[in-house]
């Protein structure tokens, strides 16, 4: 919070430094309680701005309006935060246990491999980062500011947010973020939402004076009071509705957003690869948990030596361990951001990228993704429905000087400049007053003075809301009551137009005498106008919508219409763009269910129309209970808390500042065509991603169930734990380009779901093929070369290590497609190189220095003539197998 100084005028006059001016405190915040006035002259500003010499010297002194904690991260934590991951805490803690039992060598080599898993996570996400860092400078989030120029003038200024300071006068509407802790100078209508900060749902008024002044003996305020403070906007929050002149208090850490913690500010649901990705791992902990005891009992009775069988039960957890997941998951990741910035999409959240692979409902709005979003002004017609150049007259006056929320629907109107010189805007009117846009009205108002004094009211808004204040039409010229029947051919006029999927605002005004004018209007004077008439507007749909419409259900991906637009209107579109609407709901009803009743209905709605901003993130929250994996194109500021709500929130470089920021995915194109190419990037990191998790998942429990076979009947270790580790090692490494394989198409059909019972199946299934061969292996090494005895030990050992490495390296490509390896499905040029490499070096250890050094031994030639016909063998078992289990569960995880 900040430490609120006032300075004497004497310290200004004499340029003496101001150290509390811009100091955070935890005790008090005295901005609030104090005049505007002695807030500028505290932070050595005006009304009119800064210059820019002074915001460059404040710059330079305050550094950049980031918030640390969500911003950059140090170096040194992203490097220890790769510890807490669950696999690379496992293994860490093998290590400890191995140095503390005597067995440095274990102990040292597993150390070694946490290091270099965390080096590469490490890498990973330092590279990730900056890549995200730099896309992210592409989505540009700007501030309107007052800066004086050098010839002493106040002039507009848009600067991107990061470069406000203290003392800047921010000019705040609807849709704009708050860009820092501000004192609120003027304010029209403002309404904040403040739900990031406070987790109230409804927007709550601000004003530039706090209703009633405590005393300053009562003014204790804690960081809990300060979004009751209602002259004073907080960084994180955004305008919903209204105007505000503001100057920023304080910057970056130093506001209240940034004194809060991440998980305080921006802790969101876990999404579907979150827990796809945590049930998984748990499934391949639970796995070892339950395998390790077994190895260590069945090794400590036979071989009567309980050290070196813990020893060994820990390198089979080791080697139980997918450590390089992580390492496996930032590789793909990052790829994808790379991938998807080609095809002009800017990802904030590498997460979102597998959510992106999850897809299985897309919600969107209508206006700019179905349709050109390029608006056309059609029609101008009084309440009977025949053209008049005077509606279009009111219309135009009221887009002209409105300064609130702009948007498609006005410039359309401004597109018709021979008005300003016909009205003569500038010599016959003056404006008064402004009632801004807002959601719950859904209209706007502009109180000009004309030359004769007498003010004039002009409205335009949704056709309902407008004629729920309307109490007459003008027809013909002549001012009527607007009577029951008159109201019913006002609707059928609207209606017509709707069905031909026209956009329908209603006009409407009255004038307000001399005496009875006033300066400071509100919404209540919207009462008893004239309805003048309606303006139309076609928004045509795009060319490419429905051919990605088509592309997106063929993926197995339902698309879902949210919009505030009436039911008329948006059947229209839908019909136009070949979605076929099942069912339709308005947001009054969406409002009058509970959840669970909701739930019921959701899968089966195609359309939501007339829908609140609450009433969205409502249906995409109960969309999600059903199970799916919601995502939501938006760019609006209504469009906010679904976009939080969303598994993936998606917007575009031309939304508002707030969309863009709730949003997990930036497109600078918005495009259903575009959402269709990212979500099949989303799959094929996906795809990989499951690649090492069944390889390595199959693999390990082969290998655990050859490990309790051998034990059995064999005096020594199968393998001993050093040598376990270095196989492990050397698997792993083979695996970190899968990142780069190519997928095949049929899995990119579908949504891929992350589901550990899928993966579990997968493991019982294929896992015990290693282990039959493995067992042939032995055969071949106990009754061929006579290596079933003490003194025989490294051969046997060497054996196993060699032809243990072949098999796993060798899967790999028959596991990573369900076709037939090389023949239908051909790997990618890393993971193939990867792979080779990692098999040569396989055969050539046990006659390298190395090999000696971890107690390998040289085999015979004859050896190897053996394997080659166990792994050919192995090879087409597993291919049978797979092709039987694809048949068999009619998926392929």
């Amino acid at each position: 919070m900040l430490r609120f100084q006032i300075p004497s005028k004497s310290a200004i006059a004499k340029g003496r430094s101001l150290p509390g001016s811009f100091r955070i405190r935890p005790q008090t915040l005295d901005a609030a309680y104090v005049s505007a006035e002695e807030v500028l002259l505290s932070l050595e500003t005006t009304e009119q701005g800064l210059t820019d010499q002074q915001a460059s010297d404040r710059l330079a002194q305050r550094g950049f309006n980031e918030v640390t904690a969500i911003g950059t991260v140090p170096l040194t934590w992203q490097f220890l935060r790769n510890f807490g991951n669950p696999f690379v805490a496992l293994l860490s803690g093998l290590s400890l246990i191995s140095f503390f039992l005597g067995n440095s060598q274990g102990g040292s080599l597993i150390l070694i491999m946490v290091v270099i898993s965390v080096l590469m996570r490490f890498v990973q996400e330092f590279r990730s980062t900056r890549t995200v860092a730099e896309l992210r400078a592409l989505v540009g989030t700007t501030v309107t500011v007052l800066r004086i120029s050098t010839q002493r003038e106040s002039r507009r200024q848009e600067i991107p947010l990061r470069e406000i300071v203290p003392g800047d006068i921010v000019l705040l509407s609807a849709g704009d973020m708050i860009p820092a802790d501000v004192r609120l100078l003027s304010t029209r209508d403002l309404f904040v939402s403040q739900s990031v900060l406070s987790g109230e749902a409804l927007p709550v008024e601000k004003f530039e004076v706090l209703p009633a002044q405590p005393s300053r003996r009562t003014r204790t305020p804690n960081r809990g009071d300060l979004t009751e403070l209602s002259n004073l906007g907080l960084m994180g929050t955004n305008v919903i509705s209204g105007t505000a002149t503001a100057v920023v208090l304080a910057t970056g850490d130093g506001t209240l957003f940034g004194s809060l913690t991440r998980k305080t500010i921006a802790q969101r649901s876990s999404t579907s690869f979150d827990r796809g990705i945590n049930s998984i791992s748990w499934l391949l902990i639970r796995s070892m948990l339950l395998m390790i005891p077994v190895v260590l009992l069945l090794n400590g009775l036979t071989k009567g030596d309980w050290g070196t069988a813990f020893l060994f039960a820990l390198s089979v957890a080791v080697g139980l361990t997918p450590e390089m997941l992580p390492v496996i998951i930032a590789a793909n990741l990052t790829r994808g951001a790379v991938a998807m910035a080609r095809n002009r999409v800017i990802v904030k959240r590498l997460n979102s990228i597998e959510d992106l692979g999850a897809l299985t409902v897309l919600c969107t709005d209508k206006t700019g993704t179905l349709t050109l979003d390029r608006i056309i002004l059609e029609r101008y017609l009084d309440v009977l429905g025949n053209p008049d150049h005077e509606v279009l007259q009111y219309a135009y006056l009221n887009s002209y000087f409105q300064t609130g929320l702009k948007n498609l629907l006005d410039a359309a109107i401004l597109e018709h400049a021979d008005l300003h010189e016909k009205l003569r805007v500038k010599e016959s009117y003056r404006k008064v007053d402004e009632l801004p846009f807002d959601f719950s009205r859904r209209r706007m108002s502009v109180i000009l003075e004309k030359k004769s004094q007498e003010h004039e009211l002009i409205c335009k808004g949704a056709v309902e809301e407008m004629l729920s204040v309307c109490s007459f039409a003008k027809i013909r010229g002549e001012v009527v009551p607007l009577s029951s029947e008159l109201m019913s051919l006002v609707s059928r006029v609207r209606n017509e137009m709707n069905e031909e999927g026209l956009r329908v605002l209603a006009v409407g005004y009255k004038q307000i005498a001399p005496e009875q004018a006033n300066y400071q209007y509100r919404a209540n004077d919207e009462a008893d106008l004239v309805l003048a008439g309606f303006v139309a507007f076609l928004d045509p749909p795009k060319e490419s919508t429905a051919a990605a419409l088509a592309a997106l259900q063929n993926r197995g991906i339902a698309v879902k219409i949210l919009t505030g637009d009436n039911e008329l209107v948006t059947r229209r579109i839908c019909k136009w763009v070949d979605l076929n609407v099942e069912h339709a709901m308005l947001g009054s009803e969406v409002e009058s269910m509970n959840d669970t009743d909701l739930r019921k209905v959701v899968s089966a709605t195609t359309l939501f129309v007339k829908v609140t901003p609450l009433q969205k993130a409502r249906v995409i929250s109960a969309l999600k209970a059903e199970g799916n994996t919601v995502g939501f194109l938006g760019d609006g500021i209504n469009d906010a808390a679904a976009l939080r709500s969303a598994d993936v929130g998606i917007s575009v470089d031309t939304a508002v500042d707030v969309a863009k920021e709730c949003a997990d995915i930036v497109m600078l194109e918005k495009s259903l065509t575009a959402i269709a190419d990212v979500v099949m990037e989303g799959r094929r990191n996906s795809a990989n991603i499951v690649k090492y998790v069944k390889m390595a998942a199959s693999s390990n429990f082969g290998n655990v169930l050859t490990v309790l076979g051998a034990s059995a009947f064999l005096p020594f270790l199968p393998m001993l734990p050093l040598q376990l580790l270095v196989q492990n090692l050397l698997y792993d490494l083979s695996q970190i380009t899968i990142a780069f394989d190519p997928v095949d198409p049929e899995d990119l059909a579908k949504p891929r779901r992350w589901e550990a019972h899928g993966i579990g199946r997968f493991m019982l299934f294929l896992g015990p093929i290693s282990s039959v061969f493995d067992l042939v292996t032995f055969g071949v090494l106990v009754w061929l070369l006579g290596a079933d005895t003490v003194p025989k030990q490294a051969l046997f050992q060497s054996g196993w290590f060699v032809e243990g490495l072949l098999s796993q390296t060798l899967v790999v490509h028959l596991l990573r497609t369900r076709r037939i390896p090389f023949f239908q499905s051909s790997p990618g040029g890393p993971l193939l190189l990867s792979t080779v490499v990692a098999m040569i070096v396989a055969a050539l250890l046990p006659f390298s220095w190395i090999g000696s050094a971890i107690g390998l031994v040289q085999l015979p030639a004859g050896y190897f003539l053996w394997l080659g016909g166990i792994l050919l063998t192995y090879c087409l078992v597993v291919q049978a197998v797979k092709s039987w289990f694809v048949q068999r569960f009619r998926a392929w995880i």
